[in-house]
């Protein structure tokens, strides 16, 4: 894991004007927010309705298979779900995408493909970072196709019968699942350096099934 210390020297101009710009964006739409020492969680109630959280469910059935983590060495058992990209190009698809962009305000072209994923009784992702490590292999791919992640939203599309929620470990911060419901976090500090505050995890659904989608933003165009 790298070292805090470095973490905090890799500064950027640009990644902080792309927090303070839609945090600001996000205040003047009225969203919610929690805050922590050094942390903001931002979130929408029923920011989508029944229907449209239906239909993703059915699509991330359709393209689900065991969930991957980035990581030059990955730990086993770290995360048990199963994920599956959703084709951004299905018009009903790209009309939910692009709700998302316009709420943060960041363009579509930064924003990685949508992502659905399905956690079954006792599967949960352990507590992780959205941002990419720069001292790992995998970023000399990643610095070429968009670069460092900035913002992350998050939607729950239900609500199982137990357990599933989002838990900030570091802010100290856990939402039970609520059908429809938007999070969304920088995952840059101020000063635009990856923020260690964001760590966060999928806790264990005790009971059903929770299906949520995940859009990831890039501090320039993804490719």
């Amino acid at each position: 894991m790298t070292d805090p210390a470095r973490l905090a020297r890799e500064t950027s101009p640009l990644r902080a004007r792309i927090g303070a710009e839609v945090a600001a964006r996000l205040t003047a739409a009225g969203a919610g927010r929690s805050d922590a020492a050094g942390f903001t969680l931002w979130y929408g109630e029923a920011f989508l309705d029944a229907a449209e959280c239906a239909f993703l469910i059915e699509r991330i059935e359709a393209a689900r298979q065991p969930s991957a983590t980035l990581a030059d060495r990955p730990l086993d058992a770290f995360r048990t779900s199963e994920s599956g990209n959703l084709d951004r190009w299905d018009h009903q698809v790209r009309r939910i995408d692009r709700r998302i962009c316009a709420l943060l305000g960041i363009d579509e072209r930064q924003g990685e493909t949508l992502q659905g994923q399905r956690y079954a009784p006792g599967q949960y992702f352990r507590p992780h970072h959205d941002f990419f490590y720069t001292d790992q292999a995998y970023w000399a791919e990643q610095a070429r196709c968009g670069g460092q992640r900035t913002w992350t939203a998050m939607i729950f599309l239900n609500a199982p019968e137990a357990g599933g929620e989002t838990a900030f470990t570091a802010a100290g911060l856990v939402v039970p699942p609520r059908a429809g419901m938007l999070l969304a976090w920088n995952n840059m500090d101020v000063h635009g350096a990856p923020n260690p505050l964001s760590v966060h995890e999928g806790r264990p659904v005790m009971g059903g099934v929770k299906f949520i989608v995940t859009k990831w933003y890039r501090e320039g165009n993804w490719v």
